[in-house]
């Protein structure tokens, strides 16, 4: 027989499977010889308090052997032959589009502008080492999408979208611990994911489908009011229904729609900073013990979240135990982003601190300065064109390399400028900088105003210990590729199928995994009406 109990434990039992498997019987009333496994299902740690407790879902099998696979696995069959689907980008929308897509029978064209996960990695290293952005393979394209070097976080509050605990399980089936079925906030980490998304590929090509690397669209093949495919920048074309999961950095390809004439709309966006501080002061302000987290817990993540002056100031993708990387995806920008390794184990703790930003308020200009002056070519990519802006600006800053402009967080918030810098995570190196100073007011004002209530209701939290590195500017995409609610195709294009986190439909890699899935599934049933003519 197998029994759930929802447990309340110290961290040492959360972490000693001995000593839980004896507190379970002591406080069930197990008689501890029947109990030939425990299983945990669910995991999450309480630090409201100064006694830190862990809540724990936990499967007892009493007289009975547990089944070896923890996971529930997924069939996938061979595909030669069958219907073709161009899947546009091989991020989480893309990959998990295109394993959907062998599910039902089709056979995915998987098309991707940087290289595989593998040969990605040397890139990056050439951004912090030699200050070179090779346009088509950083932190934003290439096998993986943005999440495959940024952390490989597994959080979602998109859980009415569709079934998460799919993408979950399909991770694990390829390669990812099954950890992250357990844990509230579940996360691969960034030195694991590579080799998930290595056999995830693996699995694709198996099945008969193909991957494309370093092939980069230029066009739609549109006729009347159908797509037909894509032509790419070898002139190659691949045909069939197009499921467009580019991704949230891929500017061309908006431009490209919005010559095109391709309705698309502008999206609100957030923008502000890294703020790393030292995993160690983290790790004490959150867990209420000037020890710090001892030897049971994790190092410690936050959120935090308010209002200025009408718009949100919030933390975003938080990284305990992490760096924080040279992000840009392209010449004259400085992006930064966060990740971290799966044990979680630097000297840093870092997140996004940004603020909300909203269409209209680059119609009304007012707090962001000469950077709204002149519109821009499209009224769609006006959001864009902040993120560029401002990405550049920071790059002026910056002596026109990687080196990132930064401040001390204190020194920000009363307007002084940082005689120097504390020791930090980002290779490439930081120049004190008066962020205060140049950031718009729009934002610069809230994020002021935004860390002086983190740090009343952190004590600890608002200090020079702690730097802000600028600028964050790839939170979501800002444009939305409009679609139709039900269908998911374009609202006046057939067979075209925005997808993901680039078209304005996802944040994050499972929200991404599952509308990725969700249009592999509009996909097939688009084929299924049209005729054998039409398929061909």
């Amino acid at each position: 027989m197998t029994y759930d109990y929802n447990l309340r434990v110290s961290p040492e039992v959360a972490a000693n499977e001995g000593l839980l498997m004896r507190f379970l019987a002591e406080e069930k009333g197990l008689d501890a010889k029947g109990v030939n496994a425990i299983r945990i299902l669910k995991r999450s740690i309480d630090a409201r308090q100064r006694t830190i407790f862990v809540n724990l879902t936990v499967r007892a099998f009493v007289n009975e052997i547990p089944e070896k696979t923890e996971y529930t696995p997924t069939t996938y069959r061979p595909v030669e032959g069958k219907p073709q689907v161009v899947v546009v980008g091989a991020g989480p929308g893309g990959l998990f589009a295109a394993l959907r897509l062998i599910e039902l029978g089709l056979r995915p064209i998987v098309v991707e502008r940087g290289k595989n996960v593998r040969d990605r990695k040397r890139d990056l290293a050439l951004i912090s080492r030699e200050q070179k952005v090779n346009p088509e393979s950083n932190y934003s394209f290439g096998e993986g999408g943005a999440g495959a070097y940024s952390d490989g976080k597994l959080y979602t509050r998109s859980k009415k979208r569709g079934n998460t605990e799919k993408i979950l399980n399909v991770f694990c089936q390829h390669g990812a611990s099954t950890n992250i079925l357990v844990d509230a906030h579940p996360h691969i980490g960034t030195d694991k994911l590579p080799r998930v998304i290595e056999s995830m590929r693996q699995t694709i090509l198996d099945c008969g489908g193909e991957v494309h690397f370093e092939t980069r669209m230029t066009r739609l093949l549109i006729e009347g009011d159908r797509v037909r495919g894509i032509e790419t920048q070898t002139g190659e074309q691949f045909l069939g229904p197009v499921i467009l999961a580019t991704g949230h950095s891929a500017r061309d390809v908006y431009r490209l729609l919005a010559a095109e004439g391709i309705e698309i709309e502008a999206k609100g966006i957030a923008v502000g900073v890294r703020l790393e501080h030292p995993a160690e002061l983290i790790d004490r302000i959150q867990y209420h013990n000037p020890g710090g987290r001892g030897a049971w817990l994790p190092a410690a993540e936050y959120s935090f979240v308010t209002q200025a002056e009408g718009r949100g100031v919030y933390s975003f993708c938080m990284c305990p135990g992490g760096f924080v990387v040279p992000a840009a995806s392209g010449p004259e920008q400085i992006v930064v982003n966060g990740m971290s390794p799966s044990n979680r184990g630097s000297r840093w703790s870092n997140s996004g601190m940004v603020v909300e930003i909203r269409p209209e308020d680059l119609a009304d200009r007012k707090g962001f300065g000469s950077l709204v002056e002149g519109g821009c070519e499209h009224p769609a990519l006006a959001m864009m064109r902040l993120q560029e802006q401002l990405e550049r600006l920071c790059w002026l800053q910056g002596n026109q390399k990687q080196t990132a402009p930064a401040q001390r967080m204190a020194d920000f918030c009363n307007k002084r400028l940082s005689s120097s810098l504390p020791e930090s995570s980002y290779v490439p190196g930081l120049i004190a900088s008066p962020l205060h100073f140049w950031m718009p007011p729009f934002i610069a004002n809230r994020l002021a105003q935004g860390f002086r209530q983190f740090g009343k209701s952190s004590h600890g939290f608002l200090t020079n210990e702690a730097v802000m590195i600028g600028v964050e500017t790839r939170t979501s995409a800002p444009v939305r590729i409009v679609r139709d609610r039900d269908t998911l195709q374009h609202v006046r294009l057939q067979g075209l199928f925005p997808c993901g986190e680039g078209a304005g439909y996802a944040g994050g890699i499972v929200s991404a995994g599952v509308d990725g899935e969700r249009c592999a599934e509009a996909a097939n049933h688009y084929l299924e009406t049209l005729s054998p003519q039409e398929r061909a």
